[in-house]
């Protein structure tokens, strides 16, 4: 063989092993990055080309698929009262990434789950039958969040204090995820809702942690009782008013300046929302053992999954003293979710157990065979029962002949304790008005934890408070929950 000819068979050789390594590379390393891209519409029409699996509340399905009429896609994924529900299951697009119950379940819901195959199924290789998600919703605590919201911007959460499951979980201005199903017409769909400026893909209630304001007090009574700071919410606390913050000279006002607020009660201290005496509560306890009883709670959790991701809800760290009085009222860098908010309840509704929130109560099979079961919660220890009881005790005093009396319930015993969070600086924008409370049927075992936020009304802002727009809220929820 002369020397050209060996020379052409040593470079043909290895452009075919480069051309083989190639291959190999593309195959197992690049291979699953090319089935995600958004460009490889291989993986869209696989998933819509049969009837996707269905989310289940209150023994229905909310969800459902229609074919289409031409193109690749076989089916679509429907709604049923896609706007009641938007906030649980998100949206299954042939355009956009699923997003909540739809995006977390979504190889169970399109079927390429491994737990959903048979024998058959992996020898055919075939696609499993679509399972499906059950969720702890209750349709009509559901229905009444969403009406008594009404057009106003804000969410709320309810949960069973006992079991952790979550009855609702609404957020205002809501959607219609039906409209960004179909490729064809979800871009515009998409334009529309992402230029809204009152934002309605945003899940207020699990994802958008704002100041809490006096409902924050809740965890500053707590933290006061089980470090030993006062014996009982009915001891006078050591609470000049007006109060000087740390450091400064700027005196902290009560929203009542008539209000017995001056070495109030933990109990007059709630029921008349007195800053001073919470402020000063915050600072006499220190920041560290006020983070550590928020954390108790739930606050700094970065991974707080119901299953969807819910936002962190913050205490802070590294804060002067008059910082960390303003933290005790609910304000300076402290923020909630309503689910945050509604777990405190909770807990204390609770005896001071938490049980981990969740909306999901069961994955199954086609055929209704379990694949996860999450009935029985996990649930830790908060507070003690002693100062659980007493700050019932204390709540109950609030909606009875305080600031959130509008959420009382004939037949019902309700707790509660109402919110007005400053927004903007200097306060200049219309303030949060919230709501956390429990209920418990004076005639059933049955009770309720909600937490209500009304971030933007039509009311006028000297109309703004907790009582006025969010316990109203919580109200009608907690009835229907009673009665459900």
């Amino acid at each position: 063989m002369n020397k050209t000819i060996r020379r052409a068979s040593v470079l043909t050789l290895l452009l075919v092993f480069a051309l083989l390594v190639r291959a190999t590379w593309v195959q197992f390393y690049e291979g699953q990055a090319l089935a995600d891209s958004k460009d490889n519409r291989r993986g869209a029409i696989e998933t819509y080309a049969e009837p996707l699996g269905n989310i289940i509340v209150g023994g229905r399905s909310v969800t459902g698929s229609a074919p289409t009429e031409g193109g690749d896609l076989a089916y679509k994924r429907t709604y049923e009262n896609g706007k009641l529900y938007a906030a649980v299951t998100g949206y299954a697009s042939q355009a956009y990434a699923p997003t909540q119950l739809e995006g977390i379940y979504q190889d169970v819901l399109n079927g390429t789950d491994p737990r959903l195959k048979t024998v058959l199924d992996t020898v055919t290789g075939t696609r499993a039958e679509p399972g499906n998600v059950v969720t702890t919703i209750d349709p009509d605590v559901q229905q009444a969040g969403l009406d008594a919201l009404g057009d106003t911007k804000g969410a709320a959460v309810a949960i069973d204090p006992k079991t952790g499951r979550i009855l609702s979980v609404v957020s205002t201005p809501s959607y219609d995820p039906t409209s960004l199903t179909d490729a064809n017409t979800a871009g515009e769909a998409w334009k529309k809702l992402t230029a809204d400026p009152d934002k309605p893909l945003t899940n207020r209630a699990l994802r958008q942690p704002l100041p809490p304001g006096s409902t924050f007090k809740l965890v500053v009574a707590a933290a006061a009782l089980e470090n030993g700071l006062y014996g009982s919410v009915d001891e006078k606390t050591d609470s000049p008013d007006p109060y000087t913050l740390p450091d400064t000279t700027t005196d902290l006002t009560n929203e009542n300046p008539n209000a017995p607020c001056e070495n109030a009660t933990i109990r007059t201290a709630l029921q008349y929302s007195c800053n001073n005496v919470f402020a000063k509560m915050a600072v006499d306890l220190g920041q560290d053992e006020l983070r550590a009883m928020a954390e108790k709670f739930g606050f700094n959790d970065e991974t707080q999954d119901v299953p969807v991701r819910a936002y962190t809800s913050v205490y802070p760290k590294d804060m002067n003293r008059s910082s960390t009085a303003l933290t005790g009222i609910g304000q300076f860098d402290v923020t909630a979710t309503p689910l945050q908010m509604a777990m405190v309840s909770a807990a204390l509704a609770n005896g001071g157990e938490s049980v981990s929130p969740h909306m999901v109560s069961q994955v199954t099979d086609s055929g209704g065979d379990v694949l996860e079961d999450h009935t029985d919660a996990d649930s830790k220890r908060i507070v003690s029962s002693s100062t659980a009881d007493q700050l019932q005790s204390a709540m109950e005093t609030v909606v009875e002949k305080g600031t959130g009396s509008n959420a009382q319930i004939a037949g019902a015993t309700v707790g509660g304790k109402t919110g007005t969070a400053q927004h903007g600086e200097n306060n200049s924008k219309t303030p949060y008005a919230w709501f956390t409370s429990y209920a418990k049927s004076d005639s059933s075992d049955k009770e309720v934890a909600v937490a209500v936020i009304v971030e933007q009304s039509d009311a006028a802002r000297s109309e703004v408070s907790g009582n006025g727009l969010a316990a109203p809220v919580a109200k009608a929820m907690m009835e229907a929950a009673l009665k459900g």
